[in-house]
């Protein structure tokens, strides 16, 4: 009884939410470099540096939203080093990404040293604060679940429907997707595929480097180097789950979340009765099982992963 009454809890799906919420914004980046054809596996050290410089934006004296502005802005350079070497050049996009992954995670580390030196626990900020939207607090249920949510999360949600919207509803997005599947067709319709691209990698990177500014400036209010503890990797399956649309891109964000709380509160519900490292292993098998059912129906956009070459067919 009390697995099923954590399910029926508030508590329960407030954390859901806090927790999906970084990965909204890494899925959406992921998916938006994807579907104009480029692999952005930097996206764990992008997001460990817009941890670090949201934080360090604040700490310094900044206001919260600049240090999501400066985190996006972070986010769009490490992106745009990517693009530069992946899109002009046609370097690896795997070997890059990586190499942003290391270079960004190791930055973040050193700048973090030369302002904080070692100390027993990391200096603090003022997070920010959960809000309530009037009418929207009235619902049941939904409505005290979204009440102790911040605005980061309110913007991610929102970003998931703009996003939809732009990709399936606009000229923009009928050439990004078109540049995903066949640049050379694209370029034929009047569209450069080299700023495109470019362009749709800055932007993804700078969502990755937002979502991971929530989690020092809304989840927690501190910066410790692991704590993006494979946020990242989890996205990049995220959009072969989502088969590279937002709406199921929400949908699996939120559902590896709710795997997550769930096993935190079933430890304390169970006590030692199960080992603990079950518990922790639950959400990564759950998001195994679902990408295995998911990847063998995903249409992968045709051009991912593979560099554009003016002249070339």
């Amino acid at each position: 009884m009390d697995a099923l009454w954590i399910l029926a809890s508030t508590g329960l799906w407030d954390a859901v939410l806090r927790i999906a919420t970084p990965l909204i914004f890494g899925t959406l980046g992921a998916l938006l470099c994807e579907r104009a054809g480029v692999l952005n596996l930097g996206i764990e050290g992008i997001m460990t540096f817009g941890a670090m410089i949201g934080w360090l934006t604040v700490f310094s004296g900044g206001g919260l939203w600049t240090g999501l502005l400066v985190a996006a802005l972070c986010g769009a350079l490490f992106g745009l080093l990517h693009a530069g070497l992946t899109v002009p050049l046609g370097l690896s996009q795997h070997v890059t990404g990586l190499g942003i992954t290391l270079f960004a995670s190791a930055l973040s580390y050193y700048i973090f040293r030369l302002v904080v030196p070692l100390e027993a626990s990391p200096p603090t900020i003022a997070a920010f604060r959960p809000i309530e939207i009037p009418l929207v607090a009235e619902i049941p249920f939904l409505g005290e679940v979204l009440a102790s949510q911040t605005a980061p999360t309110y913007l991610a949600l929102a970003l998931v429907a703009v996003m939809g919207w732009v990709l399936f509803r606009t000229p923009l997005g009928l050439a990004i997707r078109m540049t995903g599947e066949n640049p050379h067709a694209a370029e034929a319709q009047g569209v450069n595929p080299l700023i495109l691209r470019t362009a749709c990698v800055m932007a993804g990177s700078a969502l990755m480097g937002v979502g991971g500014a929530f989690l020092t400036m809304s989840a927690f209010n501190s910066f410790f180097p692991t704590m993006v503890q494979g946020r990242g990797w989890i996205c990049i399956a995220l959009v072969v789950f989502a088969s590279w649309r937002p709406g199921w891109a929400l949908f699996g964000a939120v559902l590896f979340a709710a795997f997550d709380a769930y096993q935190l509160r079933l430890q304390s519900a169970l006590e030692n009765a199960v080992p603990y490292q079950l518990f922790l292993m639950a959400p990564y098998l759950a998001a195994i099982g679902a990408l295995a059912l998911m990847a063998r129906k995903a249409r992968v956009p045709q051009a991912l992963m593979r560099p554009y070459r003016r002249g070339e067919r």
